[in-house]
């Protein structure tokens, strides 16, 4: 979907690692290594991210971090866009409507980093989830979204250092 909006894939790239999780930081020489690319096409479109006012450069120590502006005007929107890009929106919808007592789904793994590695791991906590439903569910999200969706059940989470909270029904 924003593949053939957004032509260049290291922006791509940028947009979904800061604007899956406005907590999500990084540096050029750190991006440049986690994507593979190389430090001069990571800073030219970090400066034209930055530019256009999406990523906010912050000084710290000796690095330059690079962060989602989350006052920009379109940050609201462009976590949607970026969300409904990657499945996530379709994951949620799926499993409220047919789980039964869901209390909250959490990303994990390489999508709570920002890394679109194709593996979205989803931890579902709640009471009495139906495993059976669920295994058919990852395979039906998975032909849906294009991406393989390994979903976890678990009474209670232990929080990992790395995690985004998609839905929660107890408002804490």
């Amino acid at each position: 979907m924003l593949g053939e909006l957004i032509t260049s894939k290291t922006r791509l790239r940028l947009l979904i690692k800061f604007f899956i999780s406005q907590a999500n930081r990084g540096y050029l020489n750190g991006l440049a290594t986690e994507m593979g690319e190389s430090t001069n096409s990571i800073r030219k479109e970090l400066n034209h991210l930055q530019g256009a006012g999406y990523l906010e450069k912050i000084k710290v120590d000796n690095k330059v971090e690079y962060k989602a502006n989350a006052k920009h005007p379109l940050f609201d929107v462009l976590q949607k866009v970026v969300l409904k890009h990657l499945g996530l929106e379709e994951i949620v919808e799926t499993v409220l409507d047919r789980m039964g007592e869901v209390e909250k789904i959490i990303l994990i793994g390489d999508y709570a980093r920002g890394n679109d590695s194709g593996n979205i791991e989803v931890f579902l906590i709640g009471k009495d989830l139906n495993m059976q439903y669920i295994s058919q569910l990852e395979e039906k999200i998975e032909k849906l979204i294009g991406r393989k969706v390994s979903f976890y059940l678990a009474s209670k989470f232990k929080i990992e250092k790395e995690h985004i909270i998609l839905f929660n029904s107890k408002l804490e």
